[in-house]
C-alpha cells in the first residue's frame, strides 16, 4: 500500500436543481465565500480554466494546488480538474437529479506531495482521513446553505 496515496469519494443530497448546483460549482473563485476550509481560490489567467486554492481543515497545516481544468460539461453535470502542487491528482464532481434536487458526487485521487505530510504519512493517514471527511462535510454544510438562500 502507498501511504500516501488517497481516493475520497463524497456524496452530497442538495436542495436545488443540477443546472444551478452546477452554476455555483463552475465558479471555483466563489468557494471560499460558502465553503469554510477553502481558503482561497485565486485565478491562473484570463481563459478561467486554472488556479491556485489553498485548503485548510482542522489540522494545522495549508495544503496549495493549482488546478487546471480538464473537463466542464453542463449537459452531463461533469466538472473535473487536474491537481499539481501539494497534492497531484485529478478530482471530479458529477451531478444528477436526485429526489427533489440534485445528488452531487465527488471523486478525488491525490497523492500527497507535501513533505510534512510524506514524513507522516503512516502515523497520521487516520488524522488526514478525519481532515478530508470534516473539510467536506464544510462544504457540503456551507454549499446548502447558500442553495437555500434567497
Amino acid at each position: 500500500m502507498d501511504w500516501c496515496r488517497y481516493r475520497f469519494l463524497s456524496r452530497w443530497d442538495l436542495p436545488a436543481p443540477p443546472d444551478a448546483v452546477f452554476a455555483v460549482l463552475e465558479r471555483a473563485e466563489d468557494y471560499p465565500r460558502w465553503w469554510p476550509q477553502v481558503r482561497s481560490v485565486t485565478g491562473s489567467g484570463t481563459s478561467g480554466t486554472g488556479g491556485t486554492g489553498r485548503f485548510r481543515s482542522f489540522l494545522p497545516y495549508e495544503l496549495v494546488v493549482t488546478a487546471t481544468e480538464t473537463r466542464r460539461d453542463r449537459a452531463a453535470g461533469v466538472l473535473e480538474i487536474a491537481m499539481s502542487g501539494d497534492l497531484d491528482g485529478w478530482a471530479r464532481w458529477t451531478l444528477r437529479p436526485g429526489g427533489a434536487g440534485t445528488i452531487a458526487r465527488y471523486e478525488q485521487e491525490v497523492e500527497v506531495r507535501k513533505p510534512l505530510m510524506r514524513g507522516l504519512a503512516v502515523p497520521g493517514r487516520p488524522l488526514f482521513l478525519l481532515n478530508h471527511a470534516w473539510m467536506m462535510r464544510g462544504g457540503r454544510r456551507g454549499l446548502t446553505a447558500l442553495l437555500r438562500s434567497p
